[in-house]
């Protein structure tokens, strides 16, 4: 499912996690660094190379706009967890130098005290619990200067340095203790309203944000501002600290809820801008009455402009995200964008406070875009050739910007945009890649069944040799409303599929933002549709090239890609010789009842099946991948996670078992502590290695590769 707007490199369950699974004193024998890797002799990328790769992640500029502050990550496979350290560079990419060394990550790291000191989340080497801690800007005098009970997950400073908002979480559900405290060892969940889980967890809590006091060496009289409210603030999963604006004056912090529970909560995207003001303790509502997501304030430097991103509708999590501008001394709200139509990710302000500066999906990419806020006209900063995405866009004076830029093939790292050019700053995974024989990546147009082009990216593998047959993977989108842009993923890595390999084809299908709204609304309340029209097309016009093996074609994707998938399994007629799907929906009617997020069940279905009167939601259910099981024919891998609450795993083991029942060879890979995603190290590896055995062997055939798939496949039943 979509995935919501992230400016940070994690978002807080996912900071919380690993500094807690990370956490302890240093420890040279169990610290994670950057490993020891050769390249392969064949200068071919692989797993192993993969997750030997760096991660950038937060970058944040000096108040003196001389260096960059940033984490670099990396995993290690045998204690099966990753470290996260801190490093600063000078903006023109000099003296890159690390300022941490520890066997526990450091998190979330900013600039305090105008540079001179450096503020970041790390776990408590006793308590195992993350808090904040400051130390020098060279990395010395470290210093925990929290001690909340159940941790610090995020937090912001105030301009003046004066105050902090720390986001800790707090009780939200009675326990079976509490009901009966006769029965301390009841393990039972009393229920009574819906959103009772999301996601990967049991809401039992929720996060607040509390305003604290900050005298430089300790944090002290700390508030919950949401105290007694029911709500979250960042809203979970995937909210951190760009739900938190504080004035320029340090007098107001602007924060972001949906103040809903239960099922209100779980039919409803409204969330609102909420204004605390430190003096007199009072809240209020900035955008009462603007109905969709209202996300991500930044006050203007001069104090003058309060801008956020904001849906329009109720219920629709993939809307057009606008630009919206509150005059705080008129009230008056403008949306700069009516004229612009895509939608907007991560904006920050210019420091003349006359744009905003931020990135977007746009014609298969996600460039930076700055924004006029007299004249509204929108400009693309970085150059319209760069095939790439930008991320954590930063302005640098008033014609600069700092970002990370990816792309398929690498990963993060750190540019500067001047004058429409982009110059590496860090290069912290050259020496890998440089060593490997990159694919090569292709826009073409592919024309769709309705007489319009659709971008689609081509990877083809490395030393490609258009004169002989080559097979070819579909990739399918999830989101489903989320761009097949230049991404990099360290799990649906396309550079890894083309590289053993494969020739991919990512179409950008109807349903996916960077064409319009027009183009991005299509999908809702048509999931088996036009798109699926879409991704036939570009397998279509793919196999008429003569490079592309139309025999050995396969079909990948997860979360709605994976409902694809078995949406494909069903109608694809002969295309396909081997799918495989993670975390898919397979049966429309009991998924409707067994996710959570309900607003997105009824947006994108069109509504409960049950209403006989509503001619899309009976549309889409009658036309629910397990009602095409009859025409299944074609080798399929499962795989889910059992901690995904958000598509459960009985989705994955119906597919599997159908797939069974009907004699389709068919394999499940289930992961008991993974949720939506593969996040352990190990485990990461495991998926990776049965993904390619699986599509090596059905399309393959007679190759070495195919042949020791075959000879590690597990036996077809185990005899009990």
């Amino acid at each position: 499912m979509k995935k919501s707007v992230i400016l940070s490199a994690m978002s807080l369950p996912l900071v919380a996690a690993s500094l807690v699974s990370c956490g302890g004193k240093a420890d040279e024998g169990t610290l994670i660094d950057k490993p020891q890797f050769e390249a392969p002799a064949d200068g071919i990328f692989n797993i192993d190379a993969l997750e030997a790769l760096g991660r950038v992640s937060n970058p944040q500029l000096s108040p003196d706009g001389k260096k960059v502050l940033l984490g670099i990550s990396y995993e290690s496979v045998e204690q099966n967890k990753s470290n996260n350290e801190l490093y600063v560079v000078n903006i023109d990419g000099s003296e890159l130098t690390r300022l941490t060394k520890t066997a526990g990550s450091e998190q979330a790291a900013v600039w305090i005290d105008g540079g001179e000191r450096i503020a970041f989340i790390a776990a408590d080497p006793d308590k195992k619990t993350p808090q904040l801690w400051v130390m020098n800007a060279d990395g010395s005098g470290r210093k925990a200067v929290t001690d909340v009970e159940n941790g610090v997950n995020g937090f912001v400073f105030s301009p003046d340095g004066k105050k902090v908002v720390l986001v800790s979480n707090v009780k939200f559900t009675r326990t079976a203790a509490d009901v009966y405290p006769d029965l301390p060892k009841a393990t039972g969940r009393i229920i009574d309203d819906l959103m009772y889980k999301h996601w990967d967890e049991w809401v039992t809590e929720v996060p607040h944000p509390f305003v604290a006091d900050f005298d430089g060496s300790t944090v002290s009289n700390i508030k919950d501002i949401m105290a007694d409210e029911p709500y979250e603030s960042p809203m979970k999963p995937f909210g951190d600290v760009e739900s938190f604006a504080w004035s320029p004056d340090s007098k107001q912090l602007v924060y972001v809820s949906r103040k809903k529970t239960g099922l209100e909560y779980a039919i409803s995207t409204n969330s609102d801008l909420y204004r605390y003001d430190l003096e007199s303790g009072k809240t209020e509502n900035l955008t009462e009455g603007m109905m969709g997501y209202d996300t991500n304030p930044a006050y203007s430097p001069d104090g003058n402009w309060l801008a956020w991103l904001s849906m329009e509708h109720d219920g629709y999590e993939s809307d057009k995200n606008r630009i919206f501008v509150l005059n705080l001394k008129s009230g008056e709200k403008t949306d700069l964008t009516t004229d612009w139509d895509y939608t907007a990710d991560a904006i920050a302000w210019r420091p003349d406070s006359k744009s905003i500066i931020f990135t977007a999906a746009y014609q298969g990419c996600e460039p930076v875009f700055t924004l006029d806020v007299a004249s509204k006209q929108v400009t693309m900063v970085s150059d319209k050739a760069d095939v790439c995405d930008y991320a954590s866009a930063m302005p640098v004076g008033n014609d600069k910007v700092i970002a990370l830029r990816h792309s398929m093939l690498y990963p993060n790292e750190l540019f500067m945009l001047a004058d429409g050019k982009a110059t590496a700053i860090t290069k912290v995974n050259e020496d890998i890649l440089s060593k490997i024989k990159a694919p090569k990546v292709e826009k073409v147009l592919v024309p769709t069944t309705d007489g319009k082009e659709m971008t689609t990216w081509v990877v083809y593998p490395p030393e490609f040799d258009p004169a002989k047959k080559s097979p070819a993977i579909l990739y399918c989108q999830g989101g489903p409303q989320q761009a097949v842009s230049q991404f990099w993923s360290y799990r649906w890595n396309l550079m890894l599929m083309a590289s053993n390999g494969y020739i991919v084809i990512a179409p950008n299908r109807r349903g996916l933002p960077g064409f319009g709204t027009e183009w991005n609304a299509q999908i809702s309340g048509d999931y088996p549709g036009q798109n699926m029209k879409d991704y036939l097309a570009a397998v279509d016009f793919m196999k008429e090239k003569p490079y592309v093996d139309g025999e050995h074609i396969g079909a990948v994707g997860a979360s709605y890609g994976g409902f694809s998938v078995y949406m494909l399994a069903g109608i694809h007629e002969g295309r396909f010789a081997a799918l495989i799907a993670h975390a898919g929906i397979f049966n429309m009617e009991a998924q409707y009842l067994e996710t959570e997020e309900m607003w997105f069940a009824n947006w994108d279905m069109g509504g409960a099946f049950w209403d006989k009167s509503n001619a899309t939601a009976q549309r889409t259910f009658a036309n629910s991948p397990h009602r095409f099981v009859d025409k299944w024919d074609t080798p399929i891998l499962v795989t889910h996670g059992e901690l995904d609450y958000r598509i459960l795993s009985s989705q994955g083991e119906m597919a599997f078992n159908a797939a069974k029942l009907r004699g389709i060879p068919a394999e499940m890979l289930i992961f008991p502590d993974e949720n939506h995603w593969i996040l352990k190290p190990q485990n990461a590896i495991l998926w990776q290695r049965v993904f390619f055995r699986w599509l090596d062997r059905w399309l393959k055939p007679g190759s070495d590769a195919a042949k020791a798939a075959q000879a590690t496949e597990p036996a077809d039943s185990v005899k009990h």
